[in-house]
C-alpha cells in the first residue's frame, strides 16, 4: 500500500508539473494584446529587461513580466537589448518582442534638407523635428565653425539630401553625417573636374556650385549657367549675380533688391562690387550643382536673363543681352531670377 501511495503521489506530481508546464507554455505563447494603432515602446539608456517587462505587463501588453524576464536571463538576451523607440504591431509573442529589442529594429524618422537652402534654414528645418534633439545654437555654433577652419562660416558644408535618424539623435549628429556626405561628393566631383575650370580648390568649387544652385530654375540649365560664370571668371569679369548680394544682406533683405544694395561695397558677397567669388558659399548645393560647377557646359554665352518662368535667355554679347533684358524685365514676374549684368 505504501508503495502504491508513493507511486500515485509521484504520478500526481508529474501530472501537476506537466499541467503547470503546459499552462506556462500557453501563457508564454500568448500573442501580445496591442491597441488597434500599435504600441510604442521606448527603451532608455541602460534600462533593464525587468523594467521593460513590468511596463509591458502594466500596460496590458503581455501576460507575465516574470516569464519574459526569466526567459531573457536564461538565454542571456537580457543584456543585448538596444535603446531606442520601437513600434510593436500585429500580434507578436513576448519572445518576438524581445527579439525585436535585441535586433535594434527601432523606429526610423526621416528629414529632407532641400537643395539651395541656407545653413540657417537647414537648422530651422531640423528644429521642427520633434524626435530630434536640438543641441546646436545657430549657424555660429562653435561645433559648426570648427568644420570650416579659417572660414567665416560653415555655410554650404552639408549635402542637401533626405536623412534617416532615430529618436534621441541630435541635429549635430545628423549634420555631421551631412558634412561627411558633402566632403565625399565634393572630392569625387573635384577628381572628375574639367581641368579648364578656373577654380583653385574644392572650396572654390563649392562656392560656385552654391551660386549655380541658387540661379538655376530649370535643372537642364545648370551646366549652361555654370559655363557663363566660368567664362566670366576666366575673363576677369565680375559675376554680378543677385543671390550673392541677397545672401550678404541677410535678415536685412526685405524681398526688394535695390540699386543701393548693388552699389554697397561693404557687403563682401556683393559680386557687383567685388571681383571673383564671394568669401563663402551662399547655400547648400546639391550633387547636380557640384558637377555642373566642375564640368560646365561648353559655349560662348557671357550673359543670361530670366524669362520669369524659371528658364533663361543666354546671350553672347552685351547688345543681345540688353535686348533680352528689355523684353523680359518689362513683364517681370514676382519670381523673377537674377542675372549677370555687363562686364
Amino acid at each position: 500500500m505504501r508503495k502504491r501511495g508513493l507511486a500515485l503521489g509521484l504520478l500526481a506530481l508529474c501530472l501537476g508539473f506537466a499541467l503547470g508546464s503546459l499552462w506556462v507554455l500557453d501563457r508564454w505563447q500568448q500573442p501580445a494584446t496591442l491597441p488597434a494603432g500599435g504600441y510604442t515602446l521606448t527603451v532608455g539608456a541602460g534600462e533593464s529587461l525587468a523594467s521593460l517587462s513590468r511596463r509591458l505587463e502594466a500596460d496590458g501588453i503581455i501576460d507575465s513580466a516574470l516569464l519574459l524576464d526569466l526567459y531573457g536571463r536564461y538565454t542571456g538576451l537580457d543584456g543585448r537589448i538596444h535603446r531606442g523607440e520601437y513600434r510593436l504591431s500585429g500580434a507578436p509573442t513576448a519572445a518576438e518582442i524581445l527579439d525585436q529589442l535585441v535586433k535594434g529594429a527601432v523606429i526610423e524618422y526621416q528629414v529632407t534638407l532641400p537643395e539651395g537652402i541656407t545653413l540657417a534654414q537647414a537648422l530651422a528645418i531640423l528644429a521642427r523635428e520633434e524626435a530630434l534633439d536640438n543641441v546646436l545654437e545657430g549657424p555660429a555654433d562653435p561645433r559648426l565653425l570648427a568644420l570650416a577652419p579659417g572660414r567665416p562660416s560653415a555655410e554650404g558644408l552639408f549635402l542637401p539630401e533626405t536623412y534617416r535618424y532615430r529618436r534621441g539623435e541630435s541635429d549635430w549628429a545628423l549634420l555631421q553625417r551631412a558634412h561627411a556626405a558633402l566632403e565625399a561628393a565634393l572630392a569625387e566631383a573635384w577628381a572628375e573636374r574639367d581641368p579648364a575650370v578656373p577654380l583653385a580648390d574644392p572650396y572654390e568649387a563649392l562656392v560656385l556650385a552654391s551660386i549655380v544652385e541658387r540661379e538655376t530654375g530649370v535643372p537642364e540649365e545648370r551646366g549652361r549657367i555654370a559655363g557663363v560664370f566660368a567664362r566670366r571668371l576666366q575673363r576677369g569679369m565680375r559675376l554680378q549675380t543677385d543671390p550673392t548680394v541677397i545672401y550678404g544682406l541677410g535678415e536685412a533683405f526685405d524681398g526688394n533688391l535695390r540699386r543701393e544694395h548693388l552699389k554697397d561695397d561693404s557687403n563682401p558677397w556683393n559680386t557687383y562690387r567685388h571681383d571673383g567669388l564671394p568669401p563663402t558659399p551662399i547655400a547648400l548645393p546639391g550633387l547636380a550643382a557640384l558637377r555642373a560647377a566642375l564640368q560646365p557646359a561648353e559655349g560662348t554665352a557671357l550673359y543670361f536673363v530670366a524669362r520669369g518662368d524659371g528658364s533663361h535667355v543666354f546671350s553672347d554679347t552685351l547688345e543681345a543681352h540688353q535686348r533680352a533684358v528689355r523684353e523680359y524685365q518689362l513683364r517681370r514676374r514676382a519670381d523673377y531670377r537674377s542675372t549677370p549684368g555687363p562686364g
